[in-house]
């Protein structure tokens, strides 16, 4: 009887344990769409988790398949409606925070961030580095799959960057890994380009002859 006992405390503490640390973890995915693998999802939020208790600091991300725009919108009201809806986001956000926004339909990506974080953070960096080149990488992989390694990629960028402003190093760092891909996907593109040169100009050539 009081093994029995024993056992149901040891039930009932084990899930009291578990919903506790559930309930400690936050979700910093705040929409996705479902266009972001599990696995990516995951990591995503163990970094921010970590990035919130060493950092102080809420890395969000936002990610929509559509913004449900026109698709003749003018490019300037296309830009305040994206403003407008970023802006409805930034409301239940909690501060300091940095949010990483992506609307595929519009080919739209952005990053907002906490004014505490101006001279930490390079935008232009951090999406042009990381996110934007495999978002638009031209390769047999899914859309699934972009949208999960850019975010990924982009979210641990932003991590690594305010970690290394305060000298912190981050467990759940994914470290040199992306910027290497992004980097590969540039040295083709060059590649490509360069190659279409060296052809356009053997054309030319063969033509005068």
């Amino acid at each position: 009887m009081k093994k029995s006992i024993f056992f149901r405390v040891g039930v009932i503490l084990s899930l009291l344990l578990f919903f506790c640390q559930n309930l400690s973890a936050q979700n910093f995915i705040l929409n996705d769409d479902s266009l972001i693998d599990q696995r990516a999802k995951d990591k995503i939020n163990q970094i921010g988790d970590e990035a919130k208790s060493k950092l102080g600091v809420n890395i969000y991300v936002y990610a929509k398949s559509t913004l449900g725009l026109d698709e003749n919108i003018k490019t300037k009201e296309k830009i305040e409606a994206i403003k407008n809806f970023e802006n409805q986001i930034l409301i239940n956000v909690e501060k300091p925070y940095v949010l990483l926004t992506i609307a595929v339909e519009e080919t739209h990506v952005n990053l907002l961030f906490s004014d505490d974080f101006k001279n930490q953070i390079n935008k232009n960096e951090i999406l042009d580095g990381y996110v934007v080149p495999l978002l638009a990488s031209k390769d047999k992989n899914t859309l699934f799959a972009k949208v999960s390694a850019a975010t990924l990629n982009g979210y641990a960028a932003i991590a690594d960057t305010l970690a290394e402003s305060k000298n912190i190093k981050l467990e759940s760092s994914i470290g040199n890994s992306g910027k290497v891909s992004s980097t590969i996907w540039r040295v083709v593109m060059y590649t490509l380009i360069v190659l279409g040169l060296l052809a356009y100009t053997y054309a030319i050539l063969k033509k005068r002859k």
